[in-house]
């Protein structure tokens, strides 16, 4: 973000934080897409991700005095996102994947990936434990680092590590031939 939209962050939470509601909606437009991305990968329905960015929001809401700054409330997000799913996630014995139908764009604009490939690597993503699969969003998704996550996530770092590396290498045995297939235009 660049530092005319950063101040201007850091000037919408301290309106909201003094109870000006049109701040909070700018607060709440500026990070709702992070924070229901994260909860979508995290809980595979968009009824569920839908239910949760909306308690994360509130919850926000009544944090806004413990916040310290933009940064800090991006920082606060994530790790409430992330953890309220883990916790929904423990309370199911399994969440079902949204259908191709229904997906929202996990990959840039100008590609065009292979739905089943997709639709396999969520299967495998949802396979993973809630821990794993939350750390695995954060570091892939959220583009955060090992130490980052592990504060996120309140984790240990060696855990944190120890579950990229056990994850990644579960989806690659996983994976072993399988290609993705490009669509091209054979038109010309």
């Amino acid at each position: 973000m660049n530092d005319e939209g950063s101040e201007f962050l850091e000037q919408q939470l301290a309106r909201a934080r003094s109870g000006e509601r049109a701040a909070l909606s700018a607060l709440v437009r500026a990070h709702q897409r992070s924070v229901y991305s994260l909860a979508l990968r995290m809980l595979g329905t968009r009824d569920l991700a839908e239910d949760l960015t909306q308690e994360v929001f509130m919850q926000m809401n009544g944090n806004l005095t413990a916040i310290e700054s933009n940064q800090h409330l991006g920082f606060w997000l994530r790790r409430v996102t992330a953890n309220r799913a883990i916790d929904q996630l423990r309370r199911r014995s399994r969440v079902q994947m949204t259908g191709l139908d229904e997906e929202t764009q996990l990959f840039t604009a100008g590609e065009d990936p292979d739905p089943l490939w997709r639709r396999h690597l969520q299967a495998l993503l949802a396979d993973l434990s809630p821990p794993a699969r939350a750390v695995l969003l954060l570091r892939f998704q959220e583009d955060l680092d090992p130490v980052d996550i592990a504060r996120t996530l309140d984790m240990p770092l060696n855990t944190v590590k120890s579950h990229l590396k056990r994850s990644l290498e579960s989806m690659r045995q996983k994976t072993v031939g399988m290609r993705p297939v490009r669509c091209e235009d054979n038109s010309t």
